[in-house]
């Protein structure tokens, strides 16, 4: 059985697909997986043992050079790339008109939500198939819904992200016990006050816990460093590639970050995360794993310190 899962973008998406994964090589052990995926989040299904080839699609990048013929050119080599194969399923999770037009240049039977269930309805035109799904039911829990409805089998698996932290060496770190503080994410309104952060990290340094504080644009990495000038001890490594945040995390006693995927790669990789939400709602998208994972806050509601600290403790006493 060959299997093609669409699920392109963003981060925190794409995370959530992986339990698909895990359901699907559960259920057809002999199954080949592809997955078509951004390119600058093709290593996040790369960390799934079961998915067997990863095609990127460089659809962001495309887009904003449609009058360069090297562009066109990718685009071709694209196509010929995702049809060269006679999938048994396709299967897009994303429920975009974009997602669900690069599914149809993928050949086999391609599924998907019905109108009523997909993020923007015209996409259920381009499928073979259609499935209504809640649209009030977790990420997570929509996309494996989506997967085994359109597959045929239950949908009470146990969940399983199925990915495990990298071994590489990180020599900048030292420390075994580093807190993680994702302080960074992809708008402003969403960010917590660095004050709140210091105050924050102080407390975690009081717990005799090390700061580290992944940035990656010149803006991250100037808030980063602000806050870690405030933290004895605390660390601000160079641009690391989403592995190696892996790696980081699975070293970590805990995770502590602002509506960002990066908080979901914690949860799916089981370490204790607690996700800080200042403009955002969590209930259809908080992160959700097996392991200690909290969701603080709402639109025009952010948590305080203490309320944070207090959710820490309890993480730190289930990772012991």
């Amino acid at each position: 059985m060959r299997i093609l899962l669409v699920k392109t973008s963003s981060l925190g998406d794409v995370i959530h697909n992986l339990p698909v994964v895990s359901d699907l090589q559960r259920v057809f052990p002999a199954a080949t997986i592809a997955w078509c995926v951004e390119e600058s989040f093709a290593d996040i299904p790369r960390l799934h043992p079961a998915v067997t080839q990863v095609i990127p699609v460089a659809w962001r990048r495309w887009r904003k050079a449609l009058r360069r013929l090297d562009t066109w050119r990718q685009m071709g080599d694209f196509r010929r790339a995702i049809g060269a194969v006679e999938y048994d399923i396709v299967l897009d999770t994303q429920g975009l008109l974009k997602s669900a037009l690069i599914a149809r240049q993928a050949r086999g039977k391609r599924c998907g939500y019905a109108a009523e269930a997909a993020r923007e309805p015209l996409a259920a035109r381009f499928y073979d198939a259609t499935f209504v799904i809640p649209r009030n039911a977790h990420a997570v829990l929509r996309n494996r819904w989506l997967a085994a409805a359109a597959c045929d089998y239950p949908v009470d698996l146990p969940l399983d992200y199925g990915i495990c932290a990298p071994t590489d060496e990180l020599p900048w770190l030292h420390g075994e016990r580093p807190v993680v503080l994702f302080t960074a994410t992809s708008r402003d309104d969403k960010l917590w006050d660095e004050e709140n952060w210091c105050a924050l990290g102080q407390g975690m340094v009081a717990r005799g816990l090390t700061p580290v504080l992944p940035a990656g644009s010149a803006s991250e990495r100037r808030r980063a460093e602000r806050i870690a000038a405030a933290l004895a001890g605390a660390l601000v490594p160079p641009p690391l590639t989403l592995p190696q945040i892996a790696g980081l995390l699975g070293r970590a006693r805990l995770a502590i970050g602002v509506d960002t995927g990066l908080a979901h790669l914690a949860a799916a990789m089981n370490v204790p995360v607690i996700a800080i939400y200042v403009a955002s709602e969590p209930a259809l998208t908080g992160v959700h794993g097996r392991g200690f994972a909290r969701n603080l806050g709402r639109p025009g509601h952010p948590p305080a310190v203490a309320e944070v600290l207090a959710h820490a403790d309890q993480a730190l006493l289930v990772s012991q």
